[in-house]
C-alpha cells in the first residue's frame, strides 16, 4: 500500500492505518524522544503521546509542507523537549548517581546507534562537523538556539546562519 493512500486513510481515523503507521514508525520515534529524554520508560509514555496527539490532529498534516515522518517527528521531539524542561523532570534529576550523567555525557559525544535508526548519519557524513554539532545540539539534544550559543560561546546569529546553511546542505544530501 503507498505511504499517502495510507496518510489519507489515517486522516480519515482508519484504525487500521494507525496500526500500519504505528507499527512503521514508533521504533524509531521512540529511539529519538530516548536520545534527547535519555529514559526508556519516560520515552515510551512520550511516544504513546505523540501517536494519540498525531491520531487527534491528523487533519493538520499537509503533505504540501513536508513528509508525514517529519510531520511526525517534530512533534515528537517538542514533547521530548517539553519533557526535559518540565519542572518534574528536573526534579527527578536532582537525587542522582554521578553513573547517570557519566552515561550521559559518553553519549553525547556523537550520534548515537539509536538515533541512526533513522538512518540520519548518512547524509551528515559529507557535512563539515561545525555543522553536525549544530544540528545534534538543536534537533538532537533539545538546546535552544540561545542555549547552543551560550555552550558554543558563539553569538545566536551565527548558531542561526549555521543552522539555516546546514539544514540546506543537509537537504542536499538527502536529494542527491
Amino acid at each position: 500500500m503507498q505511504l499517502e493512500t495510507l496518510v489519507v486513510q489515517f486522516q480519515q481515523k482508519d484504525p487500521k492505518a494507525f496500526e500500519k503507521l504505528y507499527n512503521m514508525y514508533a521504533e524509531n520515534i521512540c529511539g529519538v524522544i530516548n536520545t534527547i529524554v535519555k529514559n526508556s520508560d519516560i520515552s515510551q509514555e512520550i511516544c504513546q503521546d505523540v501517536f494519540i496527539k498525531i491520531w487527534n490532529n491528523a487533519d493538520k498534516y499537509n503533505s504540501s509542507k513536508g513528509r508525514f515522518f517529519t510531520w511526525i517527528l517534530n512533534i515528537a521531539r517538542n514533547a521530548a523537549i517539553d519533557e526535559v524542561r518540565s519542572k518534574s523532570h528536573k526534579n527527578s534529576k536532582q537525587n542522582l548517581s554521578a553513573d547517570y550523567f557519566v552515561g550521559i555525557l559518553e553519549d553525547s559525544t556523537n550520534l548515537d546507534h539509536k538515533t541512526d535508526a533513522i538512518g540520519i548519519k548518512k547524509f551528515l557524513q559529507d557535512l563539515k562537523s561545525t555543522c553536525v554539532q549544530i544540528i545534534e545540539m538543536l534537533y538532537f539534544k533539545g538546546y535552544t538556539q540561545k542555549e547552543a550559543s551560550e555552550e558554543l560561546n558563539i553569538p545566536i546569529g551565527t548558531v542561526k546562519t549555521r543552522n539555516r546553511s546546514c539544514i540546506s546542505q543537509l537537504r542536499k544530501n538527502v536529494l542527491n
